[in-house]
């Protein structure tokens, strides 16, 4: 009968301490103090790994204006190694840019004026434009409608063969565009935007 009385006691006593206690009871479990440290730790290491990559992406960019120049909020690269269109873009891509695309005539200048000093046995480069995906309808490298133009009129560009699909500009010709099948192997102009 001891034996019985025990176990009961006990579980009366703990029952009046918790209604005693006036909170009402935890259904989650509490994190121990190590375990916030950890994830306060853990938060703050992703923060320096996100900067650290942050800073090695600005100071390859810094690299790139270097070599280039800084014009419009970008930076401009002149390559020249020729390379298909696609190659060319892909290699921009990979060194954390684009294809150049001019956004107006001031821009065009700029490029055709540092492509012309950088590469002066050159005439033609890849810029980011093409009507690859629809005849006529110009897109830059995002697949976003181009709005400005720089045709050369006096060469009946674009010849809108469905063969041309991709944008050249001509140094020789004054920084006018005109398309050109995208096989075709061409220095080119990578773009990077400064942060």
């Amino acid at each position: 009968m001891a034996r019985l009385v025990l176990p009961f006691f006990l579980v009366l006593c703990l029952s009046s301490l918790h209604q005693s206690s006036g909170r009402p009871p935890r259904t989650r479990k509490a994190l121990s103090p190590r375990q916030t440290d950890e994830d306060d730790f853990k938060s703050q290491l992703e923060k320096l790994w996100l900067e650290v990559n942050s800073l090695k992406e600005m100071q390859a960019l810094q690299t790139v204006c270097l070599r280039g120049i800084k014009a419009h909020r970008k930076c401009y690269l002149t390559i020249e190694e020729p390379k298909h269109y696609h190659e060319a873009n892909e290699d921009c891509i990979a060194q954390g840019g684009t294809l150049a695309t001019p956004r107006d005539l001031s821009e065009n200048s700029e490029l055709r004026d540092y492509a012309k000093r950088s590469a002066p046995a050159s005439k033609d480069f890849w810029i980011g434009v093409a009507d690859i995906v629809k005849e006529g309808q110009y897109v830059d490298v995002n697949s976003m409608p181009v709005g400005f133009f720089n045709w050369d009129r006096t060469k009946k560009q674009p010849t809108g063969t469905k063969r041309e699909s991709c944008v050249v500009l001509s140094v020789a010709a004054q920084g006018k565009w005109y398309d050109e099948v995208c096989r075709s192997q061409k220095k080119y102009i990578c773009e990077y935007l400064i942060p």
